[in-house]
């Protein structure tokens, strides 16, 4: 069988631990055999980035603004334990903060629906996409400890001199204290990205933030999303027959609790990751989930959602056979191929990807499922198989 040509390289961000593993099985097993890969390989294992003090990162960021498609496996973003595991140089940023930065985009994450996992939440008949800001606030923060009795401040300084300082707390005894920082540009690329995601999907467009209490960072998201909806999208929202509204964030989660689905919630940075994770679980499993971070220029790294599935790589390590589900990381590969089909004017690879999740599906609903998925999901029979096994009987189907 001749394989599957590509004209364009895609950026291929290698991982961690479980998923490393994976993201091997995923080509070898479903994408080598039918397609002549083209890949520009950046290893952003926790290894490779301590040995180029992170440098790796932003290789493969410039590179994907270069060549404008991106996949990308699950990272450690390291803690004190794993500075110690490791041994590492240095506590290295998240790099998909560092990725999400360079590339000013917004993440869309959204439920791979499977007939037989029903939502926990009755009343949701149609996914929920979430778009999260990928840019600053907590991801990019800087923080103190308060040893003892001390005046906190925040203060700003102008290059014309003008200083504007403002007080936070007043310590009597050691404590902590947090700066977090966004961007007009920012935020303006972030509510054109979910306008017009929104237009690209047909759903209407929810923002929620808390501007009651944060008057001055969570009302400035408020007001710019309002101002660019206003100048750029209101007419073409009316058109399409959808709409946008901003509500509280405590307000969107009631109505979200209560709506039939078929929403796109736009979330600031750490309301999204916290919100896709909830929505993911609703929804079956964090393994059930896309996720896509686009920048308003058009560029696009697709990434699964959850992390590095360190329990099932202390199995594997020991020679243990782990029934991981690939759904998301074989997703991502999926989304990045027709994308590249897509950019580069190739139905047939295309074609392949929308054959690949597909077919993906069809090995779930037909019973054969890895082991997160045993209590999920309602089939007749249930065969429940190791990883390997798993992405072998996708690839039978293909």
């Amino acid at each position: 069988m001749s394989k599957i040509q590509m004209k364009t390289p895609l950026v291929e961000m290698d991982g961690d631990e479980m998923t490393r593993v994976i993201w091997q099985q995923i080509k070898d097993i479903v994408i080598l055999p039918f397609v002549d890969l083209k890949s520009e390989y950046y290893d952003l294992g926790l290894v490779n980035r301590d040995a180029t003090d992170d440098q790796v990162t932003i290789d493969s960021a410039n590179r994907t603004k270069e060549l404008g498609v991106a996949v990308k496996c699950a990272t450690i973003t390291p803690n004190a334990q794993r500075m110690t595991e490791y041994n590492l140089k240095n506590m290295w940023k998240s790099p998909n903060g560092t990725i999400r930065a360079m590339l000013d985009g917004t993440v869309f994450r959204s439920p791979i629906i499977v007939n037989g996992i029903n939502p926990f939440v009755s009343c949701w008949k149609k996914p929920i996409t979430i778009a999260r800001h990928a840019y600053g606030d907590v991801y990019k923060n800087s923080e103190l400890r308060v040893d003892g009795p001390a005046k906190a401040e925040i203060v700003v300084t102008y290059p014309d001199g003008r200083v504007d300082r403002k007080d936070i707390f007043d310590f009597k005894a050691p404590g902590v204290i947090q700066g977090m920082h966004n961007t007009d540009k920012s935020i303006e690329s972030f509510a054109r990205s979910c306008f017009t995601y929104a237009l690209d999907i047909k759903q209407d467009l929810w923002f929620a933030t808390k501007d009651t209490i944060s008057k001055t960072y969570d009302h400035r998201f408020k007001d710019i999303f309002a101002d660019v909806f206003e100048n750029e999208f209101k007419t073409k929202f009316e058109e399409a027959g959808i709409e946008y509204f901003y509500t509280l964030i405590d307000d969107a989660v009631a109505r979200i609790m209560r709506s039939e689905g078929g929403i796109l919630w736009a979330c600031k940075n750490y309301d999204g990751d916290v919100m896709s994770d909830m929505l993911a679980s609703a929804c079956g499993s964090l393994a059930m989930m896309t996720s896509v971070l686009v920048s308003p220029d058009g560029v696009y790294e697709y990434e699964a959602a959850h992390g590095t599935v360190t329990r099932h790589y202390y199995k594997y390590l020991k020679g243990e056979a782990t029934s991981t589900n690939p759904m998301a990381t074989l997703f991502a590969w999926t989304g990045a191929l027709r994308k590249r089909g897509q950019m580069d004017e190739l139905p047939e690879l295309v074609d392949f990807a929308d054959r690949l999740e597909k077919a993906s599906i069809d090995t779930i609903e037909e019973g054969t499922i890895t082991g997160d998925l045993k209590n999920l999901i309602d089939v007749p029979t249930k065969n429940v198989v190791n990883t390997e096994d798993f992405l072998k009987a996708i690839a039978a189907k293909l």
